[in-house]
């Protein structure tokens, strides 16, 4: 009865661990990559040439920056989002993952070039994503690290407001190409140039802006270089209208005004959170940004960064341009 009992005992034992070792493998098979990921992706002189890119001059050399969300569907369907160096975030349907060779790849459409879709193909290794994508024809090796979560943990505490406009433009970064003029203390981008970029980085700040564009123009506003605040002629109310990050958060109603009036922006951005008063009507409250948007100077989330102003699209023109750090 013993020996009867022992080996009863033995034999829970082994299928108890048995169980708990499939439930541990199968809990955790191929779910590690779940998260928010900063890319840098790496694309030689040849290849920019022959995909008809371009790097903005403060862009690092290590790379162009990118941004991928995978998330969980269901019980075991991965689906996601992608961002790369140009364009607005994009749904991704499946990530597909295989447990013998560890790599996950996805694919999808094109955007804004003429080409056959993209495919992505990657690993997870000590919690850092290493792979590549296919780009018409060309092969561009890329790296991820965890997007920080950019938690606050105190409210901030503000300093002195900086106004970012005088007769020099001394608190910007001139391109080769700029367009951008200081005309009776206004400052006009007059046609499509060069993108302005100030000297200073900033971490949470308030931003105080008065614009306005004509008709037809398009521009927008990178919040430490990653976040575009988009402004265009546009009535609609979406993720690509004037006071919209792009591609990510649209006001709450559309508040802009017509082209040729000027307008106002009261910017508030503490971590990831923002808080928006266009024309005077708080239209985003306090969202947080999931991540970079396209035509981003980089990745590194978790950096302060300057202010860009967009000049390769259109012609617009600010006259107040006021930013208020905070000091903590």
């Amino acid at each position: 009865m013993m020996k009867i009992f022992k080996n009863f005992f033995l034999l829970f034992v082994l299928t108890l661990g048995i169980s708990f070792s499939a439930l541990a493998q199968s809990s955790d098979d191929g779910m590690g990559v779940i998260g928010k990921w900063d890319l840098t992706i790496v694309i030689g002189d040849d290849d920019m040439e022959e995909l008809g890119l371009f790097r903005h001059g403060l862009m690092s050399d290590a790379g162009f920056p990118g941004w991928l969300e995978v998330k969980l569907s269901g019980f075991s369907t991965l689906v996601g989002r992608y961002v790369g160096y140009e364009g607005s975030a994009r749904p991704v349907s499946k990530i597909n993952y295989s447990p013998e060779t560890g790599k996950y790849n996805f694919t999808i459409p094109p955007q804004w070039m003429d080409i056959e879709d993209l495919y992505f193909e990657f690993s997870l290794e000590d919690n850092k994503l290493k792979g590549y994508m296919m780009l018409d024809g060309h092969k561009l090796e890329w790296t991820g690290v965890r997007a920080p979560s950019l938690k606050r943990e105190e409210p901030p505490v503000w300093g002195n407001p900086k106004n970012l406009l005088d007769d020099n433009m001394s608190s910007w970064i001139i391109p080769a190409n700029n367009k951008f003029r200081m005309v009776d203390g206004v400052m006009v981008n007059q046609e499509s140039g060069g993108n302005l970029v100030t000297k200073e980085k900033f971490d949470d700040f308030k931003l105080s802006v008065e614009f306005r564009y004509p008709k037809g123009s398009n521009s927008g506003i990178y919040l430490r270089g990653r976040y575009e605040m988009q402004i265009v002629d546009s009535f609609a109310v979406s993720n690509i209208t004037t006071g919209g990050i792009y591609g990510f958060i649209a006001p709450a109603l559309y508040a802009g005004a017509k082209p040729g009036e000027w307008q106002t922006f009261e910017i508030t951005l503490v971590g990831r959170h923002l808080t928006l008063v266009h024309n005077g009507i708080e239209v985003i409250s306090n969202r947080p940004i999931p991540g970079i948007t396209g035509g981003s100077l980089n990745s590194n989330e978790g950096t302060p960064g300057p202010i860009m102003i967009q000049g390769d699209h259109g012609s617009v023109e600010f006259r107040k341009f006021v930013i208020t750090p905070a000091v903590n």
